[in-house]
């Protein structure tokens, strides 16, 4: 036969898509590995026209499931980013929103003991080592999937998964602030020395002021995308704080080595603007600060999940770029914190207090929907 054959599900978890893949399914060797996923997506290739990928970062993406051993957790899951423009699958962090449709998918596939109405699914990350909790609305023994959650950048409603990432700081550095500051300066072509907070939550992000780029905060992905001159000093700002958090050695070699993380953000105050999808209006009053995050070299259409988390996280460090954005609206500590992004609000609940002088984070859960879109066979051409 030309053609080998693996069992396949795409689930939608969030704002984007992943193709779930079972550990047992696939080589031990992990460039065989790799070798097979890449052509199950059909990458290296823009339009990954001779795969399953979307060929778009928020539709690239992969969840390889295992039942776990372990006393602990339920599921063993790794994320990994595909690149379309490269024979690379980035396995250096998470996905939120994908993590959101692990619970759901753990159900359906009788991976958990199921408990009507909710059951929680223990998750191991393998990319962070870190565990995460997910209540999901169970229904005649499957993962429901109508509800009246609305997430900010899908159509329509769902049931809410509600994932706990509060086990999750110091996913790659073992720090929530990696360098030991709420705030470092770097040194930008173009621009300057600039103040950035490099924070470690769920995922690592740096964030930095809008108004340092010369940005207001509310442009959208085109714009946004369209800038070169803005997109080179972001992935500049990328891979300089890659450096200072122990994660590349050279800033240069951080958009080849580990394009996906850390991600970068620049964030402002709160202001009104217009969901770029729908023209709906987003009123000042609806958000905290407002943020765009720049995720694979290109702006991320929402938001992501794990980036939420870190986002959340560092509006609570006193002193970051993210708490000085959100000071002017802070309507206290035991309110979700509602962050602005190009289609519309996410908001998680989410804390994080001092102790003996270190900032710990003790809250942070997002709430999601999730559904199971195709299950069956995929099928590629094997180079052997």
């Amino acid at each position: 036969m030309d053609q080998k054959s693996i069992r396949t599900v795409i689930m939608r978890g969030g704002t984007s898509k992943a193709m779930f893949l079972r550990e047992e399914d696939l080589p031990q060797d992990k460039a065989k590995r790799d070798q097979i996923i890449l052509k199950v997506f059909g990458s290296p290739d823009v339009r990954q026209i001779d795969g399953l990928g979307g060929a778009d970062p928020l539709t690239s993406k992969l969840a390889i499931i295992a039942k776990s051993d372990k006393p602990n957790a339920d599921v063993e899951y790794t994320f990994g980013q595909v690149s379309y423009v490269a024979p690379l699958i980035d396995y250096s962090g998470n996905c939120g929103n994908i993590s959101s449709a692990v619970g759901p998918y753990a159900v359906d596939e009788g991976l958990v003991q199921i408990e009507e109405p909710v059951t929680t699914v223990r998750i191991l990350n393998t990319n962070t080592g870190k565990m995460l909790y997910e209540k999901v609305q169970v229904e005649g023994g499957k993962a429901k999937v109508k509800g009246d959650y609305v997430i900010a950048g899908v159509p329509g409603s769902g049931a809410e998964v509600v994932v706990d990432f509060s086990d999750t700081a110091g996913s790659a550095t073992g720090k929530l602030l990696p360098t030991g500051n709420v705030l470092d300066e770097i040194e930008v072509a173009g621009f300057g020395k600039i103040q950035a907070s490099l924070v470690d939550a769920a995922n690592p992000v740096v964030f930095v002021r809008a108004a340092d780029l010369g940005m207001t905060g509310i442009e959208t992905p085109k714009q946004i995308d369209e800038n070169g001159k803005l997109l080179a000093a972001l992935e500049e700002i990328r891979g300089k704080a890659a450096v200072m958090m122990g994660l590349c050695g050279k800033w240069e070699d951080a958009v080849k080595e580990i394009p996906a993380f850390p991600m970068v953000a620049y964030v402002a105050p709160a202001q009104g603007y217009n969901d770029f999808t729908t023209g709906k209006a987003i009123a000042e009053s609806d958000v905290d600060f407002v943020s765009r995050l720049l995720f694979m070299q290109v702006t991320h259409k929402t938001y992501a999940g794990t980036a939420t988390t870190c986002t959340g996280a560092a509006a609570r460090i006193e002193g970051t770029v993210v708490h000085q954005a959100m000071m002017a609206k802070d309507r206290g500590k035991d309110i979700a914190v509602r962050i602005g992004h190009p289609a519309g609000v996410i908001a998680l609940n989410v804390a994080a207090e001092q102790r003996n002088g270190d900032w710990t984070l003790t809250r942070a859960e997002v709430n999601r929907t999730a559904r199971r879109i195709m299950e069956g066979t995929c099928y590629y051409i094997d180079s052997e």
